[in-house]
């Protein structure tokens, strides 16, 4: 598929995708949306690709939804009503793009090149890895026009920054810089710009190096274990290290291990 507004890119069993509206600051325009959209479903059924780096072109990661492009151009007033409207436009659009990241069964990396705001404040946090540079920032711009984050905010923030700074995040509006994002685990990582790109495709790339299937099923028992009390986790690690005990890639990296060699997994 051809796309205008993101670049994907597919090299080393690694997917990025580059929102490409850099006059913008890569706001996220319909059309943006829709290819957005295809471009995670098109990597989250790629059986290749086994890490995605999502990132921005030029200065920002994203400034969120384009004023007046979006709700505009969706007639999202004129359909069904303001509320309906605007509910059936989310669940399908900005949503769909979280539920997506978060969901996917390959790990997910946000390269946070500069300001993430509003939905691209969102996006970044459904990632389940941010490596950003000293510019990399975030907001929750929605307070600041009497509206609250639409595509998963209200979840993601309390999850990654813990209860208090959550909702400080989410009622002040305020920018959470680069050192402070650090700090409280936001940001896995702070790096100069110049070495950004290098810096998450090292990550990246050793990530996809793993055994895939082993991976996976600890990325889906780590979101789970959000939900459930220890007994049930405890079960369920149960249950996935048996079902890991049965594939190719752990009877190779046992014999890589002997052979004190580095293992080539496969994902089966």
């Amino acid at each position: 598929m051809d796309y205008e507004t993101i670049i994907l890119k597919k090299e080393d069993h690694v997917a990025t995708i580059t929102l490409n509206r850099p006059e913008r600051m890569n706001a996220v325009n319909p059309q943006m949306e829709g290819e957005l959209l295809g471009a995670l479903q098109d990597v989250a059924q790629d059986e290749d690709i086994r890490v995605l780096v999502l990132t921005g072109a030029g200065r920002a990661f994203c400034s969120g939804a384009e004023v007046g492009g979006v709700i505009g151009e969706r007639g999202v007033i004129a359909s069904g009503g303001p509320v309906e409207g605007m509910r059936r436009y989310l669940r399908g659009g900005f949503q769909k793009i979280t539920l997506t990241l978060q969901k996917m069964d390959k790990p997910t990396i946000a390269m946070v090149n500069g300001a993430a705001v509003g939905a691209g404040c969102d996006f970044a946090f459904a990632c389940d890895m941010r490596v950003g540079s000293e510019g990399a920032r975030f907001r929750n711009g929605f307070v600041r026009i009497g509206l609250i984050p639409g595509a998963g905010g209200t979840w993601l923030y309390t999850r990654l920054m813990g209860l208090g700074k959550g909702l400080e995040f989410l009622f002040t509006g305020d920018f959470l810089q680069a050192e402070e994002a650090e700090r409280i685990g936001v940001l896995n990582k702070v790096v100069p710009a110049e070495e950004l790109e290098r810096e998450t495709m090292e990550l990246a790339r050793k990530i996809a190096k793993g055994p895939p299937i082993a991976i996976q099923l600890s990325t889906m028992q780590a979101y789970k274990a959000l939900e459930v009390d220890l007994e049930t986790a405890l079960e369920m690690a149960a249950v996935c290290q048996a079902l890991a005990l049965t594939t190719e890639d752990h009877r190779e990296g046992v014999r890589a291990f002997l052979e004190k060699r580095e293992a080539e997994f496969k994902g089966k």
